[in-house]
């Protein structure tokens, strides 16, 4: 078939190579002027399928409550909201109670573990070297921190998640540089989870597609799609439509955009996250892997020669507003556990000339109640693989998969209950 993938994210490369793979003639549209340039650009890069979980879980809403006087919060409302981001929150509330938890949670890590597996497979049948390492360790403050982590810990055990509780020390053993001075109580220790260069993963797939005839259209925006020809797309500046046997929609916050011309209301809303990238300093002084700080929910992890602190959940505001005190939480939580593995000198906001560092804000589109949906859309020849949040690496490769099976209308490897569309109009 000729197809059409709309956004070159993680998404929307993955989806293309997997199209390809299964001898498809693939378009991909993309405004910007490269893959990776948005929410897959400088995320933390973790691969960790048993921390996968959805923003909507029971205590949430008072978190979020607590958070508003907090110079360090990991949670944050930015007002005012507009109309669309209050009826998402109004939508998260709901879903913000055990039973949906659970069962999101579920979805989501079913869906984490295969997509994990799809990406070894693929790394390895295609040989791509890309800067990655192995481990993850929680790391957790006080005892009180260490409680509040068992109900999780039961969920990995019952998932035969490969984990380890360890004490501070043995902590320092996997992890040397960690700062001595910083109260450590105990930290949880995964294995075989990872951490990975979302975008330079993306490259290389590109590149492994294009060798399969992928075409990559890049500065070029995908104006609207034709409710009675829903794979017939309108490319802005241009007169005469494109028409494709088939369209995979994976463009991100835009989806929404496109899907409401069509009359599909898709309830997703964007939630900010930051991050700084700076070169190492010194490797003795820095992560091995990759680490999450579980009082600020902020990831340090190394990718090659870099360290990059993540973290911070935001809703409303702009993309273009950096908040500054979620910065320096970055910079607060690198500076507790890692003292000196950074070059950090003369950091300003933005691509700062003449040192490396790099800050960064992305926004990551999420649908309410937490899991992405994938596959048809309810209108002919359009599909859908979109509403990741702050996931889409982890679930990346899965996703692009199962998406690619159920166009050729074979069964995917990996139970999709509750991933589709139908799940949000219920």
């Amino acid at each position: 078939m000729k197809i059409a993938v709309i956004g070159a994210g993680i998404i929307g490369v993955t989806t293309a190579y997997e199209l390809a793979a299964d001898g498809h003639q693939v378009t991909v549209f993309e405004r910007r002027s490269a893959v990776a340039e948005e929410t897959s650009f400088a995320n933390a890069g973790v691969v960790a399928p048993g921390y996968v979980t959805p923003w909507a879980a029971p205590g949430m809403p008072s978190k979020v409550l607590s958070y508003l006087f907090s110079s360090h919060a990991p949670v944050r409302v930015r007002m005012p909201l507009s109309t669309r981001e209050i009826a998402w929150m109004w939508r998260w509330l709901r879903a913000c109670n055990l039973s949906s938890y659970m069962t999101n949670r579920a979805r989501l890590q079913r869906l984490a573990f295969y997509s994990r597996s799809r990406l070894h497979a693929l790394s390895n049948d295609l040989h791509l070297d890309y800067e990655r390492s192995e481990g993850y360790m929680v790391l957790l403050r006080s005892e009180k921190e260490h409680k509040l982590v068992q109900p999780s810990l039961q969920v990995l055990r019952e998932a035969g998640v490969a984990f380890k509780e360890l004490n501070a020390d043995d902590a320092r053993k996997i992890e040397p540089a960690l700062n001595p001075d910083t109260a450590l109580h105990a930290a949880i220790y995964l294995p075989e989870d990872e951490v990975g260069n979302c975008r330079q993963f993306a490259m290389l797939l590109k590149a492994e597609a294009q060798r399969l005839g992928v075409q990559f259209k890049f500065n070029t925006t995908v104006a609207g799609l034709d409710k009675s020809a829903p794979a017939s797309l309108t490319i802005t500046n241009e007169t005469t439509p494109q028409i494709f046997d088939a369209v995979v929609l994976c463009a991100g916050l835009d989806s929404a955009q496109l899907l409401a011309g069509l009359g599909i209301k898709m309830p997703m809303a964007a939630v900010y996250g930051y991050s700084v990238s700076a070169a190492v300093r010194e490797p003795l002084h820095s992560p091995r892997s990759a680490l999450m700080d579980e009082r600020y929910k902020v990831a340090i992890t190394r990718i090659g020669q870099r360290v990059r602190v993540a973290g911070s959940a935001e809703i409303g505001g702009t993309l273009g507003e950096h908040r500054e005190s979620a910065i320096q939480t970055l910079y607060k939580v690198l500076g507790d556990w890692f003292p000196g593995a950074a070059q950090l000198a003369s950091h300003r906001r933005g691509n700062a000339v003449g040192t490396g560092v790099q800050e960064w804000k992305g926004a990551r589109p999420m649908l309410p109640d937490g899991p992405p949906v994938i596959g048809a859309s309810g209108l002919p020849g359009l599909w859908l693989n979109l509403g990741h949040g702050s996931s889409g690496w982890a679930l990346s490769c899965g996703c692009a998969r199962a998406v690619t099976d159920l166009i050729a209308g074979r069964q995917p490897d990996v139970d999709l209950e509750g991933l589709g569309i139908e799940r949000l109009q219920g």
